[in-house]
């Protein structure tokens, strides 16, 4: 036993073991460099962020384009600081993802694109390039209890009577709304009817929350955009997204790397 107190290789084996207890037993309080967690708080975050600034709840799937976003981000962050991006600025976070995505995006190269692949490109994203149509509309708002779907009829069929309607409501209006704007914030199905209704007229118009009393003051209809008027714009915007998607593709192959958990959304 005395001995082998003495051998060197019995001291380097007691040494390593306790290294290696050590080295997990930090890891599991500091947490390992190779998990990232997307934690309920960073769904809260990411929610309150989305919400700071459209004003409105993000849907399912803009809540996970966030969260992957954020994944991505922490991704360049740890391979920035295993890369030693962080040397001489060890407190911006920011920079060293910089840095990160700078070295992805290096490596990258555009494939290339004659204008007949552009065009098909333009035209399979032609919402983006067409001019919408816009309308003028107002809503007769009832209050809560008053809003059923009879009594938004009889109140819609009152208006269009010239007769005083037997709820009383408030009056909102709009004016020059895009149609990309309605589907947003109505619904495809709301859009869909406000274009056959007929200009001047009250109905009842379905939307992502119910009935809205709706009467349509006017519209102004859109224009389809020539290919060879937007070209220039189509190429740089061709450029960004092919460029953006070319650097996830990146950003996913880095990520292979670390163990990615979720611990889900937030209620």
């Amino acid at each position: 036993m005395q001995r082998a107190k003495r051998e060197p290789l019995v001291h380097f084996l007691v040494l390593g073991t306790l290294i290696f207890a050590v080295d997990h037993v930090l890891l599991n309080l500091r947490g390992n460099p190779q998990d990232i967690v997307v934690t309920k708080e960073a769904y809260q975050e990411a929610r309150e962020t989305f919400v700071a600034g459209l004003k409105r709840e993000p849907s399912a799937a803009e809540l996970k384009t966030l969260t992957d976003r954020w994944v991505d981000n922490e991704v360049l962050y740890r391979e920035g600081l295993a890369l030693g991006l962080d040397r001489g600025d060890p407190a911006m976070r920011d920079r060293v993802v910089f840095k990160t995505l700078s070295l992805a995006q290096a490596g990258l190269a555009l494939p290339k694109i004659d204008e007949a692949g552009l065009q098909r490109w333009f035209e399979s994203r032609r919402e983006r390039y067409d001019i919408p149509a816009r309308f003028d509309f107002e809503e007769a708002v009832l209050g809560g209890t008053e809003a059923t779907p009879d009594k938004l009829s009889k109140f819609a069929a009152a208006l269009n009577a010239r007769q005083a309607p037997d709820a009383e409501g408030s009056l909102r209006i709009f004016k020059d709304r895009p149609r990309p704007n309605l589907v947003q914030s109505y619904g495809e199905t709301f859009a869909k009817a406000l274009e056959k209704q007929e200009v001047g007229s009250w109905s009842v118009v379905q939307g992502k929350d119910g009935g809205r009393v709706v009467h349509l003051v006017a519209v102004r209809p859109g224009q389809a955009v020539r290919f060879d008027e937007v070209k220039e714009r189509v190429y740089q915007e061709w450029k960004e997204t092919t460029t953006t998607e070319l650097t996830k593709t990146a950003i996913r192959e880095i990520a292979r790397k670390y163990r990615i958990r979720d611990e889900g959304k937030v209620s």
